[in-house]
């Protein structure tokens, strides 16, 4: 890595399902880590996640420095408390409390909107006026910031509420907002489910096999499944948007569909793997939402700290569903607005977010509650439901997403250039892979999983696993992973 850096050559991003990161940094990390006394662990970790961080872009570790610097003083300034008596105490202490939040809100999402937001809303403002009055900055977007700023956000705002206590110190805080296992994609922890384990943490064997296991569990979800099903899904894609038989369409929904779900999931199952390796416990992200009876059951199942971080520094304090349907509707237009816009910097996730917000609405005035009752009815309709979301998420261009979602109906822009002859071709080819998805998309292997773990036979699965995985790592060259562009 070093060598790379002075050869201006680069490295690449450091992904967990990678050679770089199985065989090379976290073996070293992890020898450092445990073999460090304890008063230094929060050290080695925010040492070793900035460097997993700076690999492969190594100046937007600068940033990180810097944003950590700037909300730790903030924090600092927020909770501190003179020693002289002054007049007005009270009330001086809330404005200064008031202040501190303001700034740091400010600083942080002022951070996010210019790397991530600007050039869209700027080229929006150009195409809508036929001008190009506002430029274009083309900056890069930095690994995860998305994730560590609603981190940090929530840190303030639980530091202003007075829910953290006010003795952390800046290693910890640096070390909770880099983690490298959940820095760069989730999922987003709170200060309060670390804060203890940031102080003192006794490292336990079973922990790190435990860990280790849910790791390697992560993994084959990725590698496995993710990677290898998301190659039809981009099959499909190469033919044409405008020119699937309905069948076909709705297979290369479904593909993407699964592609999404596993890889994130992995990540996150990988996450708490190595959350656990290090003493931590790293939240749960995902509980089978594809078992779902609704959409709104959906989403309590989904990116679930996504959905927590929102319904508690947005929908609550706008009031949430206490001030009537109009004010809960409104609060639930600019939460799903936002849900959509924090995915991405495009018009489909716009259309995406208030797409779940139309369906929701729905839900809660009508059917919703009688079709989680159901058993059968609820999941079909939400296994209906998904795939075309998933597909308003995945198609960045308006012109193809609408010729998409025509072929998923039938309604064909083109002749038919991809139909049935392929569509039998594609079942042969990935029948077993997708076999293999539906069954682990349901809650049965994760319950297996959990039951017999700690036998032998459960061991050397997970242990074929792993070696599979590498080796499709080795060989393979589809190992993208969706959320890094979030």
């Amino acid at each position: 890595w070093i060598i790379s850096y002075v050869s201006g050559k680069g490295v690449p991003i450091m992904l967990f399902s990678s050679v770089e990161f199985l065989f090379r940094f976290l073996p070293v990390f992890m020898i450092l880590y445990l073999i460090s006394p304890a008063k230094y662990r929060n050290i080695v970790l925010l040492a070793g996640s900035l460097v997993f961080y700076g690999v492969g872009e190594p100046y937007f570790v600068l940033l990180l420095i810097f944003s950590i610097v700037v909300n730790y003083g903030l924090s600092r300034y927020m909770v501190w408390e003179p020693v002289a008596p002054i007049r007005n105490r009270t009330q001086r202490r809330e404005k200064r409390r008031k202040a501190a939040l303001v700034v740091s809100l400010i600083f942080d999402f002022s951070m996010l909107f210019l790397f991530k937001y600007w050039d869209f809303v700027a080229g929006s403002l150009n195409h809508l006026t036929g001008s190009e009055l506002v430029p274009l900055l083309s900056l890069s977007l930095p690994l995860g910031i998305s994730f560590y700023t609603f981190q940090m956000v929530s840190y303030q705002v639980d530091c202003y509420r007075g829910t953290i206590e006010k003795s952390v110190g800046i290693v910890s805080f640096a070390a909770y907002v880099c983690m490298f296992p959940q820095l760069i994609a989730g999922p987003i922890v709170r200060y309060d489910e670390v804060g203890e384990r940031m102080k003192s943490r006794r490292m336990r064997i079973r922990n790190l096999e435990n860990g280790l296991k849910l790791f390697t569990l992560g993994l084959g979800f990725k590698v496995l499944l993710a990677n290898q099903i998301g190659t039809l899904w981009n099959t499909i894609m190469s033919a044409g948007a405008g020119a699937l038989h309905p069948a076909v369409a709705w297979l290369g929904a479904a593909a993407y569909s699964f592609q999404i779900y596993f890889d994130f999931w992995g990540y996150s199952v990988m996450a708490m793997g190595l959350g656990k390796m290090l003493g931590f416990r790293i939240p749960q992200n995902f509980d089978n939402p594809y078992a779902s009876r609704s959409i709104s059951e959906f989403w309590r199942r989904w990116h679930i700290t996504l959905g927590r971080w929102f319904r508690e520094y947005v929908y609550f304090p706008l009031g949430g569903s206490r001030k009537g349907w109009f004010r809960t509707g409104c609060n639930l237009f600019i939460v799903w607005t936002l849900t959509g816009l924090w995915h991405g910097a495009d018009w489909n996730f716009v259309l995406w977010g208030l797409l779940f917000f139309v369906i929701l609405t729905i839900e809660k005035s009508s059917y919703g509650r009688r079709l989680e009752q159901t058993r059968v009815l609820g999941r079909l309709y939400t296994l209906a439901i998904i795939p075309i979301t998933w597909v308003v998420f995945a198609v960045t261009d308006i012109g193809q997403l609408a010729a998409y979602l025509g072929n998923m109906f039938g309604i064909q822009q083109t002749g038919v250039m991809v139909g049935i002859p392929q569509l039998l071709r594609y079942l042969q080819e990935y029948g077993f892979l997708l076999a293999a998805c539906i069954l682990f998309a349901t809650p049965f292997p994760i319950r297996w999983y959990d039951r017999w773990k700690d036998r032998w036979f459960a061991v050397a699965l997970l242990a074929v696993v792993f070696w599979f995985s590498v080796h499709e790592i080795q060989v393979g060259s589809n190992n993208p992973f969706l959320y890094f562009r979030f």
